[in-house]
């Protein structure tokens, strides 16, 4: 019954789908020789040849969708993830038609109609795909179009699923339970869900309405995984494995096909492709723009520093950045000439000594970073990452905290989301690293632009700037 459901939803998308088409090239005709966006120099020329192209249109959009496989389930899948795979199949029929309408020298199509037809078809099928599939998402919260799991294995990793499924209703997956390899566990609930069976109840099982199997075994339990998926090979369930390594990810971890292998990143960066090209440009303009509009403080500053204490204006300082390599890091001096002469590389502490007359307050105001806008434009650090550290503490630091050197997939920052949360300084390095993990974890050019917000609104004064 569910597989009949599914078939007829598929047919009733692609019916939708060649009407919404057709309508789109229709709109593009009228829209172009209606002369509101462009004026019609040689009349207009008649509807019935357009009329015709309607019959290839329909062959090749179908083929093409098709081919794209568009129609498969995406319980799992994004609207963002679609929306690209429909403007891939949509662009190559388009490609498809201009070549079909070249060979036809009795007509000449224009040009501009089929452009407008590949932009309506964009809008359009985007469109009713985020309606479709929120439609669906809002009956599957109901209770309906719902599709019965079964979850192989019974430790972190099959519980973390299960936890993860149940905060998702709109998926409509409904876990029937567990197959754990320990009989002791038979009738226990994790996560709210129960052990059913173990691995030898597989068959009596899947055989009483299973649609969907997450293959999660734990490491301990991999030897098992290859009569499972024989036996599941033999059932109409789809399968779906979440490899044990799964445990291990930590850092914006993606999995992708190379040549037909499936090859996991456990820990990589955000920055890659366009990412990179677009915060290297916000980072030039904003240090231009900050050195350019702060000139003034900065001369001011300058004196004032030069003034109070011997020594130079600037304090240079050898940092960690991207991928772990050193750079120098600029600042205006705060303190007085070889101040850990006899300490060695420590904190700044509160009512710190070694402090001159003018570096209190500009250490407090956080004015003293402004020259690092600098290492910005020379691109060593970024306006908005982690915060960088001294290479003698991250020693210390990288034993304590196995994840702390996943700080350094970004280049550091000025300001970051650590810092406005209020943990800089001398505060808590678990807390300090768990919010630029979460950082590099939810990057995106938007969570820069809050970040900057709430720098201004917060202004320049923190409590642990000593």
């Amino acid at each position: 019954m569910l597989k009949r459901h599914s078939e007829f939803l598929k047919s009733l998308l692609f019916l939708f789908d060649l009407i919404l088409i057709c309508t789109c090239w229709l709109a593009a005709y009228l829209v172009r020789f209606s002369g509101v966006l462009e004026p019609v120099t040689r009349g207009v020329p008649p509807v019935e040849p357009y009329l015709w192209l309607l019959i290839p249109i329909v062959f090749v959009w179908g083929l093409s969708f098709q081919a794209f496989n568009l129609y498969r389930p995406r319980r799992m899948g994004t609207h963002l993830a679609e929306f690209l795979d429909l403007a891939k199949a949509n662009t190559i029929s388009v490609l498809v038609l201009v070549a079909l309408t070249f060979f036809d020298r009795q007509f000449e199509f224009s040009r501009l109609v089929l452009l407008y037809f590949w932009v309506f078809n964009l809008v359009a099928l985007g469109f009713s795909r985020v309606v479709f599939r929120e439609g669906l998402r809002f009956a599957r919260r109901q209770g309906f179009n719902q599709r019965h799991v079964l979850v192989i294995g019974a430790g972190k990793l099959g519980q973390r699923l299960t936890r993860t499924l149940s905060q998702h209703p709109e998926l409509g997956l409904n876990v029937r339970g567990y197959l754990s390899r320990h009989p002791e566990k038979l009738g226990q609930k994790l996560e709210g869900f129960p052990v059913i069976g173990t691995y030898t109840d597989l068959a009596e099982i899947t055989s009483s309405g299973i649609d969907i199997v997450f293959l999660c075994l734990p490491p301990d339990s991999e030897q098992y995984g290859e009569k499972i998926l024989g036996y599941l090979a033999t059932t109409m369930a789809e399968v779906k494995v979440v490899p044990a390594i799964y445990e291990f990810m930590t850092l914006r971890a993606d999995a992708e096909m190379f040549e037909g292998l499936p090859v996991i990143t456990l820990q990589g960066s955000p920055l890659h492709g366009w990412n990179i090209v677009i915060k290297r440009g916000i980072d030039l303009l904003g240090s231009a723009m900050a050195l350019l509009l702060t000139s003034p403080l900065f001369a001011l500053l300058a004196i004032l520093v030069k003034a109070t204490s011997p020594g130079p204006v600037f304090y240079r300082q050898i940092r960690m950045g991207l991928d772990g390599q050193a750079f120098e890091m600029l600042k205006f001096r705060s303190m007085r000439l070889n101040a850990e002469s006899k300490t060695g590389p420590v904190w700044a502490e509160a009512n710190d000594g070694r402090r001159t007359a003018i570096g209190a307050w500009i250490r407090k105001t956080s004015l003293d970073e402004l020259p690092q806008f600098w290492n910005v434009l020379k691109g060593e650090m970024s306006i908005v990452g982690p915060r960088p550290e001294r290479p003698e503490f991250i020693e210390r630091f990288r034993d304590s905290f196995p994840q702390y050197m996943l700080r350094h997939k970004m280049k550091a920052g000025i300001t970051g989301w650590a810092a406005v949360n209020g943990w800089r300084g001398n505060t808590s390095l678990e807390k300090r690293l768990e919010y630029d993990l979460h950082y590099i974890e939810h990057w995106s050019i938007l969570f820069d632009l809050k970040i900057l917000w709430l720098t201004l609104w917060k202004g320049m004064f923190h409590k642990n700037a000593y």
